[in-house]
């Protein structure tokens, strides 16, 4: 006879009355320590934003990193830190942020930050702004870190999926022209003084991110919020895929 293997079922497939507290099923990409089904404004966010030696997380390098933490609407923190990359920083990347060699030669590398960093991200929400840039490049330096995997925050873990403002603008502002960080903050009065500073665009991503958050098709809870902006993601994806095949070949 053929065993079965219990579900918490009944036969008719329903759950027994009393244990469905037990059987809830975590929202995949969420962070494990966090309340998914809260409202994720409730929660601790710490938007990221990493300037660096160039765009190729594999041989480039992290100059500085900003976090700001948000808490139900307000900055409740916001950190900096210069990094020596060692490695020269090329004219172009210097043109863009504004951070030079004599700038970072007396700054911690990024493994002896690592620590600190790690301490500043334990219990949050992370998110940035064009998340797969800056989580390539903190998880490419934290590889080279030497820290264990077991030492990482529990919201830099790889199975972790980021808050993407970007991701919301490219949705809610779709017939707009411009989705870079200024251009979006500027069409919501988000003021932006320092672009291309990392706590200075960490800052101005998270009052983006709660300026979509008054939009009734941004989901309320966390879990939510992360798995449909997992679905809007693979479909712009799609769309740009489609696009770009469409373009006549040179």
């Amino acid at each position: 006879m053929k065993e079965h293997v219990g579900c918490g079922c009944f036969p008719t497939g329903r759950h027994y009355p009393g244990i469905a507290h037990l059987l809830r099923v975590r929202a995949r990409g969420t962070v494990a320590d966090l309340d998914a089904d809260a409202p994720w404004h409730e929660l601790p966010i710490a938007v990221i934003d990493t300037e660096t030696t160039g765009r190729d997380a594999a041989v480039d390098r992290i100059v500085e990193i900003g976090i700001v933490i948000g808490l139900r609407g307000e900055v409740v923190k916001r950190l900096n830190w210069l990094i020596n990359p060692g490695i020269p920083i090329p004219d172009g990347a210097r043109e863009v942020h504004g951070i030079s060699d004599d700038d970072v030669k007396d700054a911690p590398s990024f493994a002896q930050a690592a620590p600190e960093i790690a301490e500043a991200l334990r219990g949050v929400v992370p998110a940035a702004y064009n998340a797969t840039f800056d989580k390539s490049f903190v998880a490419a330096e934290l590889g080279r870190s030497g820290l264990v995997l077991e030492a990482f925050p529990t919201c830099l873990r790889p199975e972790v999926e980021w808050v993407d403002p970007l991701v919301w603008a490219r949705e809610l502002q779709k017939y707009e022209k411009g989705k870079k960080l200024g251009e979006v903050a500027a069409r919501l009065g988000i003021a932006l003084e320092n672009a291309h500073r990392a706590s200075d665009d960490a800052e101005a991503a998270l009052k983006i991110l709660y300026n979509f958050g008054g939009d009734t098709r941004v989901p309320r809870t966390y879990g939510a919020l992360v798995q449909e902006q997992r679905r809007l993601g693979r479909a712009q994806e799609d769309s740009f895929a489609a696009w770009r095949n469409r373009q006549p070949r040179a």
